[in-house]
């Protein structure tokens, strides 16, 4: 979940990296009593995010400077739209500028390309999912945006789920241990409350893995045919997982296999930012 308190900490730091002892050039060029309005204006269609961190942005460079958001994430828009208005101190509003618009920009290219994926599969009954390939520092925003596109999230952190890979599954079995008894007793040390998956890359280690009484099978890297039979074993007895080859093009037909999630870490790492920008005009009083 994206909060005021995380939004708050990162942009500081984005704040401060970009200005760390103020923004030299508005204070040498700009007159201290300026003002200036400014609209956020699309360049280009898409799905809006980040309208609190786009507001946080000038708020904390000056609490004088106000934002006035016209859209909401989630929002669709066309070109020419204005999606903000942002009044005040001319110096704040050319300071937070870059920082602002960096942030709705990455945010909102998420949300707009997790849109055409949840657009290409509608009606399948299956979801798309974000993975943690994400930018270092920046996971609640990125997958904020994810939300914001129609799409849902995977777990947060290492911290929130079990999801053995196959390095896992080689460690956990090196001694000979068979695959059901070693998964066994991983879900006989946890919580009950903790979700298990299993990620698999060959038809033959599916029933394994369901005796283990996971609670996901990720099928990694299945053609169509394997994923539709890995979906008719599993008969229901573990939420379906497809991962790997998942684009635009692929994605309808990977959905229609019957799984119940698709992940894809294109979402958040191969993303091109919106193009967005930020109409200012300054207000300069005249000498009297």
């Amino acid at each position: 979940m994206l909060t005021a308190r995380t939004i708050d900490r990162v942009v500081l730091l984005a704040l401060d990296e970009d200005a760390p002892f103020g923004d030299l050039t508005s204070e040498a060029l700009i007159p201290a009593s300026a003002t200036a309005t400014a609209a956020l204006v699309a360049r280009e269609p898409g799905v809006f995010s980040g309208g609190a961190v786009f507001e946080a942005a000038f708020r904390l460079t000056d609490p004088a400077v106000t934002v006035t958001l016209l859209a909401a994430d989630g929002d669709r828009f066309e070109p020419g739209d204005t999606l903000a208005r942002v009044q005040g101190p001319a110096r704040g509003v050319l300071q937070a500028e870059r920082i602002g618009l960096n942030f709705t920009q990455r945010m909102s290219g998420i949300a707009t390309l997790t849109a055409r994926f949840a657009d290409a599969i509608r009606g399948t009954g299956a979801r798309i999912v974000d993975t943690r390939k994400t930018t270092p520092g920046l996971r609640a925003f990125e997958r904020h945006a994810v939300r914001s596109g129609g799409g849902h999230n995977h777990r947060f952190s290492l911290s929130d789920a079990v999801m053995a890979k196959d390095n896992h599954l080689a460690v956990l079995t090196a001694d000979g241990t068979g695959l059901t008894e070693a998964l066994a007793g991983v879900r006989d040390r946890l919580p009950h409350t903790t979700h298990i998956e299993v990620e698999v890359d060959r038809l033959d280690q599916i029933e394994p893995v369901l005796a283990a009484g996971v609670d996901t099978i990720m099928l990694d890297n299945f053609t169509l045919d394997d994923l539709r039979e890995g979906v008719r074993m599993i008969a229901g007895r573990a939420i379906v997982e497809a991962s790997g080859n998942v684009t635009l093009d692929t994605v309808r037909a990977i959905a229609e296999t019957g799984v119940d999630v698709i992940s894809s870490g294109a979402l958040t790492h191969s993303v091109r930012s919106l193009d967005l920008g930020l109409d200012v005009e300054l207000h300069v009083a005249s000498a009297s």
